[in-house]
């Protein structure tokens, strides 16, 4: 990794939620381009380790860790660890998911608010203050957050996703405005339905029904829901040297459900 055309620096890209559907994916599209990879999971250790089992039988270099992002202390300690065992953080990719509920805003309760902006906005202030030192000390790095492309056009029943996620991307913006001369770049993309995840669960539990995807359908000039290696193939591009002129950006990947 040496050449000057290669997609990153030599050290390690972090995936925080890499053992999640459009994690896993973009996990092994970083390894696939030759990135040490270290992949975080919350609860599910056996899919992460199974993950980083086949990365490295495919010849990649990929290692776990258990994170919770409102463990402070354990962000900040997993990074020095990354730092010291790779040599330097130079990626960040933020591809958490929460199980939250379907409902109106008139049924959000001040508890469930408060909740999912702490565990999902808070959560990743928490990761950019432990990470952006060491980002600022290996010469720059990269962010890259999934976030949804109901920022651009509301989707009913999706508050308690969209807005802490509106929150965070003000943060990649502020980030990308602020940190753009120590050569650290932010940028978000904006994915619609991707087939994996919680979408086929609640998919099976008939909370997306027939009904409902066709709903969806229809408003997408591709009809059809994503993939999540097409989410991996933008991430891996936005956090590398091929996107170095491109920070603070809002990218869709919704099959133009934003149109």
């Amino acid at each position: 990794m040496n050449d000057k055309r290669a997609l990153y620096p030599e050290g390690a890209a972090l995936v925080v939620g890499g053992s999640g559907g459009v994690g896993r994916s973009i996990c092994e599209e970083l390894a696939a381009n030759g990135v040490k990879v270290v992949l975080t999971y919350n609860s599910n250790s056996v899919r992460a380790e199974a993950l980083a089992t086949d990365i490295s039988a495919k010849g990649g270099v990929a290692e776990i860790a258990q994170l919770s992002l409102d463990n402070l202390e354990r962000i900040q300690a997993l990074a020095e660890h990354i730092v010291h065992n790779h040599g330097r953080l130079h990626s960040v990719f933020i591809a958490t998911g929460f199980d939250i509920p379907q409902i109106k805003i008139c049924d959000v309760t001040p508890k469930q608010w408060r909740t999912v902006l702490r565990s999902d906005a808070e959560g990743v202030f928490n990761l950019v203050y432990a990470t952006l030192p060491h980002l600022r000390a290996g010469g720059g790095g990269s962010y890259v957050h999934i976030s949804s492309a109901a920022l651009q056009r509301f989707a009913e029943l999706d508050i308690l996703s969209v807005a802490p996620k509106a929150a965070i991307e003000e943060l990649m913006k502020g980030v990308a405005k602020e940190e753009g001369e120590f050569g650290i770049r932010a940028n978000s993309i904006a994915i619609g339905v991707i087939e994996t995840g919680i979408f086929l669960r609640l998919k099976e539990e008939g909370v997306f029904d027939e009904k409902w995807q066709e709903m969806v359908r229809a408003m997408l000039p591709l009809n059809r829901f994503g993939q999540p290696q097409e989410v991996a193939d933008m991430a891996v591009f936005l956090g590398s040297n091929r996107a170095a002129y491109t920070t603070g950006q809002l990218i869709p990947v919704d099959g133009g459900f934003g149109v």
